[in-house]
């Protein structure tokens, strides 16, 4: 798990779809689907740490204080 955690988050998602359209494919014996799907969950998890961290980040504002305040736009209807 340690290498995927230094994985980026776009090269998650390229081996996400890979292992999506592995299991699509649906000739891949049951023990050897289910470690794939195993590993398909883990990397989905990291993809979604990854992007929870970077909203975070990004609803953060610095102000001219070096202060950080959260930022947040009204939802439009």
């Amino acid at each position: 798990m340690s290498a995927e955690k230094q994985m980026s988050f776009e090269e998650a998602m390229n081996e996400l779809e890979q292992i999506v359209d592995r299991l699509e494919e649906g000739d891949v014996p049951l023990e050897e689907a289910i470690a794939i799907y195993k590993n398909g969950m883990e990397l989905s998890k990291l993809c979604h740490d990854k992007l929870k961290n970077v909203e975070e980040q990004l609803t953060q504002i610095i102000t001219e204080d070096g202060r950080t305040e959260s930022f947040s736009i009204g939802e439009e209807e």
